[in-house]
């Protein structure tokens, strides 16, 4: 049975405007505080069919543009340690399917960190339609979700002298998209 595109959604092509999405990353530091990041997303499509059975999202984002407010930190998230981002800039996601929960959207896909790729969900919220100034047809989307860092190989860490560890297994990822219909 297909699922209806929510209301205001068209069919089409999208292309996720970079300028205008964010993609956003937390973690646990030393079990008291949280080191929040952003990473650019570079590139996307968002292919809306005639249900949300047919339609489907890819996104490129760019592990080289980490910016935690901290270059230090900054340049270890891009080592060997973490992320690999000389040899593995990129991260993908594609999606291998949407369904509708309540009012919500769960979008099920691949995504790929460090070269290593795994099956996630994104809770996905449909924020609207708008018009802007230059006359794009604009849809926007607000997104989350949770992996655990150690999935995609990384497994740097630190032992705390009070017991624990300096950075969680957690990250959460929040995802503000904007996107511009083509044609």
């Amino acid at each position: 049975m297909a699922t209806p595109l929510p209301a205001g959604l068209t069919t089409g092509a999208y292309d996720i405007d970079t300028s205008h999405t964010t993609a956003a990353f937390s973690v646990r530091h030393a079990g008291i505080a949280k080191v929040r990041g952003t990473i650019a997303v570079t590139a996307g499509i968002i292919t809306v069919g005639e249900d949300l059975e047919s339609s489907s999202v890819t996104a490129e984002l760019d592990a080289t543009s980490v910016s935690t407010g901290d270059a230090g930190r900054d340049g270890h998230l891009q080592s060997a340690d973490f992320w690999h981002a000389e040899e593995k800039p990129t991260w993908y996601f594609a999606s291998t399917g949407i369904r509708a929960d309540d009012d919500e959207y769960v979008i099920s896909g691949d995504l790929t960190i460090n070269g290593i790729t795994k099956g996630v969900e994104l809770e996905t919220e449909f924020t609207g339609t708008a018009k802007d100034p230059f006359g794009n047809n604009r849809a926007g989307f607000e997104a989350t979700l949770e992996i655990n860092r150690k999935d995609f190989g990384l497994t740097w860490n630190a032992t705390l002298e009070t017991g624990g560890f300096l950075v969680s297994d957690k990250v959460k990822i929040t995802l503000d998209i904007s996107a511009i219909a083509k044609g």
